[in-house]
């Protein structure tokens, strides 16, 4: 039986009375879209932001232009700067973000199509992973989302502390 990870989140925050929201993207709001696919989501998602330009990522996450010209969009510290920005700006227990290259087109030296990034920020400490996916653009949004939602739950789930 396969575990749908929005239904975890969903049984772990309200149990915790934990509050969610998104910074994303290569994946355009996929995770916030995957989130409020399940009813009642509203009782723990309280909204996410569609930062897919620089610009975007300065102005609502407040993400330093000194880390996106140093690091780029698609880093580390980029993903950090977001996920506490969409934490800061909501309110809540719980940021996640996403930023990569889904391809085809993007690739830079270092970072080849699929590169991406996420980070997690809660008042607990803050996380990112990194992977490279080799998929097309739709199945590296996709496996994208899937890594997102599964690293809210490795958290919930005690496995990053």
């Amino acid at each position: 039986m396969k575990i749908i990870l929005e239904e975890v989140l969903k049984e772990t925050l309200l149990a915790r009375g934990l509050k969610l929201a998104t910074a994303e993207s290569c994946t355009g709001g996929l995770v916030s879209h995957r989130i409020t696919n399940i009813s009642g989501s509203s009782e723990y998602f309280l909204g996410g932001i569609v930062s897919y330009s620089n610009e975007a990522k300065a102005s609502l996450l407040g993400v330093s232009w000194d880390t996106l010209n140093s690091y780029g969009a698609v880093s580390r510290e980029t993903v950090l700067e977001m996920a506490r920005g969409a934490r800061k700006l909501f309110h809540v227990d719980i940021g996640i973000s996403v930023s990569g290259i889904a391809g085809p087109t993007g690739a830079m030296p270092g970072k080849p199509v699929g590169t991406t990034w996420l980070g997690l920020s809660t008042s607990e400490g803050e996380w990112a992973r990194h992977f490279i996916w080799d998929g097309d653009r739709e199945q590296n949004k996709q496996t994208s989302s899937e890594a997102a939602l599964q690293f809210i739950v490795d958290y919930l789930e005690g496995k990053l502390l």
